[in-house]
Parts: C-alpha cells; sequence; structure tokens
C-alpha cells in the first residue's frame, strides 16, 4: 500500500497574499509606467502602446492612476510590513541574505545549463550537472528576491519624488535623476519577472512550489529533492546533493 504523501507548510496565508498583491501591482504599474514613455529611444514595446492607452484613458488620467497605484502598492507593503515583520519579513530577510557566493554561483551556473543543455548535454562536455544542496530558497529564489527588494525600494522612493515634483519643484537635476533610477529599476524588474514566472510555472518539475503560492503546503518529497538543507532543518536528516538525471 502506497504511503500518503506528506505535506509540509511553506507559506503563511498573509505571505501568499503579498506575493499575488506584488505580482498585480507590478504588472499594472509596469503597463502603466510603459504607456507613459513617448521618446521612441526609450520605448521597448513600440509608441502604439502609449497611443493606445492614451486613447482609452488619457495621459493625465494615465498618470493619475500610475501613481494612485504606486501609492496603493507602497501602502500594501508598509501594512503587511508592521504587522507580519516577526513571522514573515524577519524570516524571509534573514533566508534571501543567508548567502555561500560559491555554492549559489555554481547552482545558477548549473540549473542554467540544465535548463538549455539539459544534464545529458552537460555530462556530454563533461560537465557536473549535480546542483548544490539548498535550504528553504534555493539561489535563483534569493537572488530574484534580492533584486525585486532593492528594486522595490528605488521605485519608491524615485517614484515619491517625482510624484512630489507634480505640486512643486524639485529641482530638474535632482527630478531627471529620480526618473534615470524608476526607469532602471524598472527595467530591471520587468527582466526579472518573466524568469521568476518561468522558473516558478513552467520550468520542469516545479509545479509543487507553484501550487503553494495558492496552498501554502509542499510534499515532503518535493523539499527533500529540491531543498534538501531546508528538509535536514525539518527533518534532523543528512542533506543530499541533487543528483536529479
Amino acid at each position: 500500500m502506497a504511503s500518503e504523501t506528506r505535506f509540509v507548510r511553506r507559506h503563511s496565508r498573509g505571505a501568499m497574499i503579498m506575493h499575488w498583491f506584488n505580482a498585480v501591482m507590478f504588472i499594472l504599474l509596469l503597463l502603466g509606467g510603459l504607456g507613459m514613455l513617448r521618446n521612441p529611444d526609450v520605448v521597448i514595446v513600440g509608441l502604439w502602446w502609449s497611443r493606445l492607452l492614451d486613447g482609452i484613458f488619457g495621459a493625465d488620467a494615465l498618470l493619475r492612476g500610475h501613481i494612485a497605484l504606486g501609492v496603493l502598492w507602497m501602502a500594501g507593503v508598509l501594512l503587511y510590513a508592521v504587522f507580519y515583520v516577526r513571522p514573515d519579513v524577519i524570516p524571509f530577510l534573514r533566508e534571501i541574505f543567508r548567502l555561500k557566493p560559491g555554492s549559489d554561483l555554481t547552482w545558477c551556473l548549473r540549473k542554467t545549463l540544465r535548463l538549455t543543455i539539459g544534464v545529458r548535454g552537460m555530462k556530454k562536455l563533461g560537465l557536473d550537472p549535480a546542483l548544490p544542496p539548498q535550504g528553504f530558497y534555493n539561489a535563483g529564489q534569493k537572488f530574484a528576491a534580492m533584486a525585486v527588494l532593492v528594486c522595490g525600494m528605488g521605485l519608491s522612493g524615485s517614484g515619491t519624488i517625482l510624484c512630489l515634483n507634480t505640486v512643486m519643484d524639485m529641482g530638474t537635476q535632482l527630478t531627471q535623476w529620480c526618473m534615470f533610477f524608476h526607469l532602471l529599476c524598472a527595467g530591471i524588474m520587468g527582466m526579472v519577472l518573466p524568469i521568476h514566472i518561468y522558473m516558478a510555472a513552467l520550468a520542469p518539475g516545479e509545479a509543487p512550489a507553484l501550487r503553494s503560492m495558492f496552498t501554502g503546503t509542499v510534499p515532503e518529497d518535493f523539499i527533500r529533492h529540491h531543498n534538501p538543507l531546508w528538509h535536514a532543518e525539518l527533518f534532523g536528516k543528512e542533506a543530499a546533493v541533487d543528483n536529479e538525471t
């Protein structure tokens, strides 16, 4: 008789709500922000998107909506940080900054090669496909989370100054630098987001991780295989190297 699958709690309800809140808000802000770019040397999707949104909402309404969404996003993140600081925020920060440079960089390189040329391709080239054992977050998730954290603060700070500039003169040089950092942070986030979506939703074997963002739990076998260091912390067993073939 097959043993019953045991599930492990991975995400709190607050963390799941904040994850999807961030995802929805950033997508809306990104789409709206792209619509406000009028310089053909800067716009990466073409001016057709700006003309489309201008035709639907109007340029003034688009700007007001972008500001309102930005304020709502910052307020939501601030409230979450205040009310979930001990159960979620501090453990999250502790995990993503628990870096092992050699192991983490090796994981990222080998994972990239496994997703591109595959395990067999790596072996044909004489490369070791085994992934270093990971903790609660793997190296890719840690680097993505750090990028989101830093860029989120950059977007919030620069966006606030740009917003204030609409009602008071903050100085041309300051606003130009803020616009540069705002676009830079948005661009980095725009690159991180599709990679995160692919790794979480489309990469082979990651379906339990995606479902955990709705259910809050993952099968024990999944974390034994993908997060053996975390599994060892939970169950006191020796962590094993991922030798998936």
